[in-house]
């Protein structure tokens, strides 16, 4: 498709009236559980995607049956903050409407799966009543602003996610569509939701941001559009790095796409306030939103035009949009980028039990009861919740007094036990959700990475390296979404059963990895590990990480910067 030839879904975005389509007439349409073509583009800005059971395709269309079509929701949470009372919600509406699992995301939020089209908007409604909404959670729009999760990582826990709520609110669509289709409210006069961000156009692809503060970067802030790094001077927040052009999607077979990791581009201080922070993250959306891709979808996310402009021309456009230029990036160090699980204290007083959902999955199964345990807790008002970007959920915010009975309430439901028979590889595992609903997926991830731990867990046991935390992700396709391109191992699905074998990547999420065999199935992924262990456990240097090993050792080339 030529440069001057808009893909379809730019026509479906400037024709939609405000993101609202046909959205309504699609949800009375009665003979199908989708909605019309253009409107599955439509939805994706309101929260949610289409989706439909892959396992039954093949049943359904020998008996001349309509796919399985469902929703799946994503809520815009930002910084992964929940009260009690929304938690409770949470549960409730995922019971009543979805398959009941309750999964957290990668971006520090949660999304539903199963929902029938007639329950959407009984499932908007609901989160609504407690605060909630699912506004921008998908689609080509900045999505939820995730920071660093624990309260007890640092003290500025509290200011820097009213950072992340103070920018998902600046950079929100201001079109009302949303509360006119999914809440029953009145269309108001058009000119009220005049949107000089997004105009009629929207931007050409998805714009994620991130915002970390050293030493951990859990919410690893290279993958982002737009990312965050905080700068301390005697411990007081003073002003923000600024990195760009990070994005880890590509497509199996296309050259022109890539991983990217992002960018420092600058530093912006707000010792004199958030103006010129904003106006920063402002207009790098608008610089995309202008210079983007709007032809090609797979060449339309925001490193693709950093690299077409050049970095350079990039903060000149920038300087030129804001009427100020960043100043130089200051120094920072990042040393990890995991969750810290079990009790942490923080500088409240109050305490934080990181529980460990693997994969993100909250549900009651043999290993554990962690959905009615949660419910119990938040129905006695003993905790928030919150969520990492690493797919993890903390008890937060716990009282002294209440801590003793928080934790045999955890300790009744398994959570306590599952989470210290985990090993230290599978609490620092991730997976994308992958099939049977993601209709990108090639092959399984969440469904099949606990059993593939197990086998690798036996190969680091038989190395001697059971105490190693080596970052292991896995991804269903190339897209990126469980971000396994910027790990130390990382898995990306191919076909069915077969994963591209990624190694190199630096422990703290500042390196991308490289394809180090491509296609192995199950018994390849266990032989070749089962060498590099050996290796790395014979002639790796004192507190030297697999990832800088594997580099060192010539096993992988990193990308030039």
């Amino acid at each position: 498709m030529s440069n001057n030839q808009p893909s379809p879904i730019e026509k479906i975005k400037k024709e939609s009236h405000g993101l609202r389509g046909t959205i309504k007439e699609s949800l009375s349409d009665a003979y199908t559980g989708a909605v019309r073509d253009p409107d599955q583009a439509l939805v994706k800005f309101h929260g949610m995607y289409l989706q439909d059971d892959r396992d039954r395709r093949d049943i359904r269309a020998a008996k001349k049956l309509d796919r399985l079509y469902s929703f799946m929701v994503r809520l815009r949470i930002p910084g992964g903050f929940l009260t009690p009372e929304q938690w409770v919600a949470v549960h409730h509406v995922a019971g009543l409407y979805s398959t009941g699992v309750i999964k957290i995301t990668t971006r520090q939020t949660i999304q539903l799966h199963g929902i029938l089209k007639k329950d959407v908007k009984p499932t908007l409604k609901d989160f609504s009543l407690v605060g909630l909404d699912s506004i921008a959670a998908c689609g080509d729009v900045n999505r939820n602003v995730i920071v660093s999760g624990n309260p007890a990582e640092t003290p500025l826990h509290e200011r820097l996610y009213g950072y992340a709520k103070l920018i998902s609110e600046h950079l929100l669509p201001k079109t009302r569509a949303y509360h006119e289709i999914w809440l029953d409210e009145e269309h108001l006069n058009p000119q009220d939701e005049e949107d000089p961000l997004y105009q009629d156009r929207y931007l050409p692809r998805k714009f994620k941001i991130g915002i970390g503060v050293p030493p951990n970067n859990d919410p690893d802030v290279f993958a982002n559009d737009a990312g965050l790094i905080a700068i301390l001077e005697n411990e007081e927040l003073v002003g923000f790095n600024i990195v760009v052009g990070g994005g880890l999607s590509a497509t199996h077979g296309n050259p022109e796409t890539y991983p990217r990791a992002a960018t420092v581009i600058g530093y912006v201080d707000i010792r004199d306030g958030d103006a010129n922070l904003l106006s920063a993250l402002y207009e790098i959306v608008t610089i995309q939103r202008d210079f983007g891709n709007r032809s090609d979808r797979k060449l339309a996310r925001l490193k693709y035009t950093l690299d077409r402009m050049g970095v350079e021309e990039f903060k000149a456009e920038l300087t030129r949009r804001c009427g100020f230029a960043l100043e130089p990036a200051r120094p920072f160090a990042f040393t990890s980028r995991e969750d810290r699980y079990g009790w942490l204290q923080d500088h409240r007083g109050l305490w934080n039990f990181t529980a460990f959902a693997e994969n993100g999955r909250i549900l009651d199964d043999s290993q554990q009861t962690l959905k009615a345990a949660l419910l119990e807790l938040t129905e006695a008002k003993l905790c928030n919740i919150q969520f990492t970007a690493n797919q993890g959920v903390i008890v937060a915010s716990v009282t002294t007094k209440n801590k003793k009975r928080v934790h045999e309430i955890l300790e009744k439901h398994g959570v306590v036990a599952f989470l210290e028979r985990s090993s230290v590889l599978r609490r620092n595992s991730i997976a994308c959700v992958a099939l049977p609903t993601c209709p990108l997926a090639l092959a399984e991830a969440q469904r099949y990475m606990p059993s593939l731990i197990d086998k690798i867990d036996i190969l680091m046991e038989r190395h001697g390296l059971q105490n190693e935390n080596i970052i292991t992700r896995m991804t269903g396709c190339p897209n990126g979404c469980g971000r396994s391109r910027l790990s130390e191992i990382g898995f990306v699905g191919t076909g069915p059963g077969h994963y591209n074998l990624c190694i190199g990547g630096d422990h703290v999420g500042t390196r991308l990895n490289q394809v180090y065999r491509e296609n192995l199935d199950e018994s390849g992924i266990v032989s070749t590990l089962d060498e590099l262990f050996e290796g790395f456990a014979k002639n790796r240097n004192p507190g030297e990480h697999f990832g800088d090993f594997a580099v060192r050792s010539g096993w992988v080339t990193p990308a030039a910067a």
